[in-house]
């Protein structure tokens, strides 16, 4: 914002047409206090721009935000939403499967429409804590790719602890290595209906350690880390200390979300029909661009 600096009495310093070099002649004939001033200004106007061209506006950077969606742009079509402004398309449309679906036949995904999947890594025991790879993760970590799909991945949790958390990080990197993960690598942590996990009762401090602990070691790996969870679920982190990370929410039963924080990816339902696998499967949604 253009703004012109007094210094006791002497007359406002005038820059517009005159160039850089002028006005640094100006602030000198004035006094050398306000020349610091001016350079200190300068360069810290310049240092922003910097960063800015480096570090441009993601969805990362918005995490913790409120979302700025315009939901009259969200559009629905045979059961999948889509984004639109203009006509111009601002959404990608995506799954995520496990061992649960079975056999997939990625090829057939890809031709109806779906641009990305997450791929169950494995899991962590509900009561047992043992750690497990999902029987079909290699599969469709492969497979997906190459039939030209987005591929992230997921883990679900159950660690108590942040060191259990690591762990969990660790042996979903060990099984990464060498694929082309170019979507998020989700953390997954919630309690499942009708069943008690050893997880259920930890406190939101805990919760929130776990999962910064996960994220932060897939972010050490050179993955993009994120929290996956309806809004129940993710009400039971301290959200502000993990504002750095991205969401994944799951709100099933809606017209438009509801969640008043940023999010980019919506899992909007459960039971999703896809050509390619069979049975359900959960339908997701990418958000490319927000309310101009």
């Amino acid at each position: 914002m253009p703004s012109s600096t007094r210094a006791h009495g002497e007359a406002p310093l005038r820059t517009r047409g005159k160039g850089f070099a002028h006005a640094i002649e100006n602030v000198t004939r004035t006094n050398s206090f306000a020349l610091v001033v001016f350079i200190i200004l300068v360069v810290g106007l310049v240092g922003v721009g910097i960063h800015a061209a480096l570090f441009p506006k993601e969805a990362g950077d918005k995490a913790g935000n409120s979302s700025t969606y315009n939901w009259d742009y969200l559009k629905k079509d045979n059961g999948r939403f889509y984004y639109s402004i203009e006509g111009k398309a601002e959404s990608r449309t995506g799954v995520d499967v496990s061992e649960h679906q079975g056999y997939i036949n990625w090829d057939a995904v890809a031709k109806d429409g779906i641009s990305f999947a997450f791929v169950r890594v494995g899991n962590r025991g509900l009561t047992t804590g043992k750690l497990s790879q999902d029987e079909y993760f290699e599969y469709n970590a492969k497979a997906a790719d190459q039939a030209g799909l987005k591929v992230g991945a997921y883990f679900f949790s159950q660690a108590t602890t942040e060191e259990e958390a690591r762990e969990e990080a660790d042996f979903v990197i060990e099984r990464l290595k060498g694929r082309n993960i170019t979507y998020p690598v989700a953390y997954d942590h919630e309690r499942l209906a009708d069943t008690s996990g050893r997880a259920d009762d930890l406190s939101p401090e805990q919760m929130t350690k776990n999962a910064a602990a996960f994220c932060a070691r897939i972010q050490e790996a050179g993955y993009t880390p994120m929290i996956y969870g309806s809004m129940k679920d993710l009400l039971r982190y301290n959200l502000p200390d993990l504002a750095h990370y991205n969401i994944w929410l799951a709100q099933y039963n809606v017209n438009a979300p509801t969640f008043n924080q940023y999010f980019s990816i919506w899992q909007y339902s459960n039971t999703g029909s896809v050509s390619g696998i069979d049975g359900n499967v959960d339908m997701n949604i990418q958000f490319l661009a927000e309310e101009k």
